[in-house]
C-alpha cells in the first residue's frame, strides 16, 4: 500500500485547486452535500450541510471556532457571517490559504483569520476553542490518531467537535477503487463507521451523534459528473477537457466504490 506524506497532499491541492474551483464552486467551496427533499442543486446541498452543522454544533456569536482544513475559506466566511463567531481557519495548502486571505480582504471580517498549518501540529494553546469544525478533511491527514489528539487538546472542556469524513467499510479494497479513489486522492483510512466512533471515544470524546450519509456522497459525485459532462459537451474550459474526462471516469468509480461498500461517508458530533 502506498504511503503518502503531508508534502504529497500539499502539492496535490496546490496544483489541483484551480481545477476544482472551475466546476465544484467558483467561490472555492469544495465539499460534498446533503440532498434533502429531492434537492437537485449541488451547491444548495453543500450549503444545507453547512447550515445543518451550524445548527447541530450550536455555534453562535460567543463561540471561538477552529475550521480544520478550511480550504479556500469560503465556508469559514459563511459560518462567520451566519453566526457572528470568531473563526480561525487552517489548511495544509499554501495556495488555498492565500486564496482564503484574498477572499477575507474582500469581506473585511475582523473576527476571521487564516494560517497555513498541519492538523497534526496545531499552533494553538490547550483549550483555546469552544468548537472545532471540519468538512472533508481528516481523511487526507496521514496521522489521523495525532490529528484527533490535537483536536481534543485545543478544545475547551465541554467543547464541540463537528466534522464529516470518509470511512472504509471494508479492509479489502478492489483494484479499481484503490486506483480511482484512494490513490487518486493520496489517502487511506483505518476507520469504518464503527471504528471511527471507537477511536473518538478512546481520545476522550463523548459522541452525541454519528450519522452514516454515504448515499449523499453518491449523489454528490453524480451531480459533479453531470456538471463535468455538460462542460465537456459544450467545450467549456477547452484546456481542461482531458482532465475533466479523467475526473468523470474517477467519479464514476467513486460511486461504484460506495455501492460496493468500499467507501463510506459519515457525519460526527462529539463533545469533550
Amino acid at each position: 500500500m502506498p504511503k503518502y506524506t503531508e508534502k504529497d497532499t500539499e502539492k496535490y491541492y496546490d496544483s489541483e485547486d484551480s481545477i476544482y474551483q472551475s466546476f465544484w464552486d467558483k467561490e472555492g467551496s469544495c465539499h460534498w452535500g446533503l440532498f434533502k427533499n429531492k434537492e437537485n442543486n449541488y451547491l444548495k446541498a453543500s450549503e444545507y450541510l453547512t447550515d445543518l452543522m451550524i445548527e447541530k454544533s450550536g455555534i453562535n456569536s460567543r463561540s471561538k471556532v477552529l475550521d480544520l482544513g478550511c480550504g479556500n475559506g469560503e465556508v469559514t466566511i459563511q459560518v462567520a457571517k451566519k453566526t457572528g463567531s470568531y473563526i480561525f481557519g487552517v489548511d495544509l495548502s499554501g495556495v488555498r490559504i492565500k486564496n482564503a486571505e484574498d477572499k477575507l480582504k474582500q469581506n473585511a471580517l475582523a473576527f476571521v483569520s487564516f494560517k497555513k498549518a498541519s492538523a497534526t501540529n496545531l499552533p494553538f494553546k490547550d483549550g483555546e476553542f469552544t468548537h472545532v469544525w471540519s468538512q472533508a478533511t481528516i481523511y487526507h491527514v496521514h496521522d489521523k490518531d495525532k490529528a484527533l489528539s490535537e483536536v481534543y487538546r485545543v478544545l475547551k472542556k465541554d467543547g464541540i467537535f463537528i466534522f464529516d469524513d470518509l470511512t472504509k467499510p471494508k479492509k479489502i479494497i478492489s483494484k479499481e477503487s484503490r486506483k480511482y479513489v484512494y490513490d487518486r486522492l493520496l489517502f487511506d483510512t483505518p476507520f469504518s463507521f464503527k471504528t471511527y466512533q471507537e477511536a473518538l471515544k478512546n481520545k476522550g470524546f463523548k459522541i452525541i451523534e454519528a450519522k452514516e450519509i454515504s448515499e449523499h456522497l453518491k449523489i454528490s459525485y453524480q451531480k459533479l459528473i453531470d456538471i463535468l459532462e455538460n462542460k465537456v459537451n459544450n467545450s467549456e474550459e477547452a484546456k481542461l477537457i482531458e482532465k475533466y474526462k479523467k475526473l468523470i471516469l474517477a467519479y464514476g468509480f467513486t460511486i461504484k466504490a460506495v455501492d460496493k461498500k468500499e467507501l463510506g461517508w459519515a457525519l460526527f458530533l462529539c463533545k469533550k
